[in-house]
């Protein structure tokens, strides 16, 4: 019993730094093409893919072996389940799993495919056996076909853009931006318009004071220093002339 639970222990180890090693290398495929798409070439590619290829027959003789137990007569059975966060399983899991709960587990511990993505691999493989090299070959022409149609659209779209963007660029400028946010500014919160306000009223009172002359006896003139409300304040001299007491001795109705 001891001897098998070694060999047990000794196989799950060399199969889990084979793991390791193809899933580095499956990332490491993945962040080439996502990021690199633009200077990798075929040749990389396919060297990539060998490197994936080779860590697959490893892990497949490794499995193979004589001493290797068979882990077709292995079950794998949750021990404890809990919904709460588990530090220990988050970090056995490179942060992928945190809970250990009832939902989670059937798809944690799952030895096959979801019954519907089961079904249709089925439908796929058997497609794909019942397929002649013809008719395949002509799928595969009329896929490239498609996508080269896709492509000239695009790159035909981004030529358009380009020279929309190049014509807006050598177009005049008939407006200016500074001036524009200041017209904002001073319509919208009075920027800029206090100080000078108050500037061009004091300017209109000293002016119309300056310009006020206020008559006086004997024709001479005086010019007042007291704004534009002297004027209003001085009493301007009466043109009419009453004599009541002339007015009572011509009445016409006398005694």
């Amino acid at each position: 019993m001891q001897r098998e639970e070694k060999q047990l222990d000794s196989a799950l180890e060399a199969i889990i730094m084979r793991v390791n090693d193809l899933k580095s290398t499956i990332a490491a495929m993945i962040f080439k093409v996502e990021h690199e798409y633009e200077t990798l070439n075929w040749p990389n590619f396919l060297d990539n893919f060998a490197l994936i290829s080779g860590h697959l027959t490893s892990l497949s003789k490794i499995l193979s072996h004589d001493k290797a137990p068979n882990l077709r007569n292995l079950t794998v059975l949750p021990l404890h389940l809990s919904p709460e966060k588990d530090e220990e399983l988050l970090r056995m899991t490179e942060g992928r799993i945190s809970t250990f709960a009832h939902d989670l587990v059937p798809d944690y511990l799952r030895t096959k495919p979801d019954p519907l993505v089961e079904q249709k691999m089925l439908t796929y493989e058997t497609k794909v056996a019942s397929l002649t090299y013809d008719a395949s070959h002509k799928q595969v022409a009329q896929y490239n076909k498609v996508i080269n149609h896709v492509w000239d659209i695009a790159n035909k779209a981004r030529e358009e853009w380009e020279s929309e963007t190049s014509s807006r660029a050598t177009q005049a400028q008939t407006s200016n931006s500074a001036d524009t946010h200041l017209l904002v500014y001073a319509v919208g919160n009075g920027k800029g318009l206090k100080s000078d306000t108050v500037q061009m009223v004091q300017g209109v009172g000293n002016s119309i004071g300056s310009n006020m002359m206020v008559g006086r006896a004997g024709g001479q003139s005086q010019t007042s220093s007291q704004g534009p409300l002297a004027g209003q304040m001085t009493k301007a001299p009466s043109t009419i002339k009453t004599n009541i007491k002339a007015a009572s001795q011509i009445h016409p109705y006398t005694r």
